[in-house]
């Protein structure tokens, strides 16, 4: 079942009296169970494909679906809402609360859902090999521990889609490759559809499809590859 469809979507910006189009009319849908990627250079688009397929833009034409229901189209209230819990997002600069150990990020959503599931969080920690570090505050983690607790918490709402953006940009090659591999399991063992954005085309063996984005234009290069 298609996860996330993204038809006829484009986004344009006004600079003083000039139109940019950051995204040309884009065509995109991933599946439960799919690890994409999209790389291209920066400033290609697609950090403004991530952010109109997570919701936190709203496209200036086409329409952005999730699980065959119009997410676009949805009032930022509902939309904020449908996003806490349907994505997971895993963004760049890790984002922790500076006053919250790593286990306590994870009671911060168990809080917002009124739940609690100390048996997830534990196996999540373990999975990222940070269960040692559940009581430490992201000052005292190097910035590969801050980036996984980062995932730890995107993936611990069980979300239907993971949005990660350059998730391994602070992470030397192996633990880059720990966390890609990660990522290409879950997407298998929990039936996750992921959308990885990187420049690094190191990082895109575990994937199932590649994309490339130039110039606000997304193709499937997935055969090139």
């Amino acid at each position: 079942m298609s996860v996330l469809s993204l038809k006829g979507v484009t986004k344009s910006f006004k600079d003083g009296s000039k139109t940019i189009t950051a995204l040309k009319e884009t065509n995109f849908q991933v599946e439960a169970g799919e690890f994409v990627a999209i790389i291209g250079p920066s400033g290609s688009g697609k950090s403004t494909f991530l952010t109109i397929s997570g919701g936190l833009q709203t496209p200036s034409s086409g329409e952005v679906l999730i699980n065959n229901n119009s997410y676009s189209g949805l009032s930022e209230k509902k939309r904020s809402k449908r996003r806490f819990q349907d994505i997971g997002f895993i963004l760049q600069a890790s984002n922790l609360v500076p006053f919250l150990t790593v286990k306590q990020h994870l009671q911060l959503v168990d809080k917002i859902n009124k739940s609690s599931r100390p048996e997830v969080a534990e196996g999540l920690l373990n999975d990222l090999s940070i269960s040692h570090l559940a009581d430490k505050l992201p000052e005292e983690l190097s910035g590969g521990e801050r980036q996984r607790v980062a995932i730890a918490r995107a993936l611990y709402n069980d979300p239907v889609l993971i949005l990660a953006d350059e998730p391994t940009a602070s992470l030397d090659t192996e633990r880059a490759y720990d966390v890609v591999k990660l990522l290409a399991k879950e997407s298998k063992e929990k039936n996750k559809a992921i959308i990885m954005v990187t420049h690094d085309k190191r990082m895109i063996a575990e994937c199932d499809k590649v994309y490339e984005m130039q110039d606000g234009v997304l193709r499937d290069v997935s055969h090139s590859h």
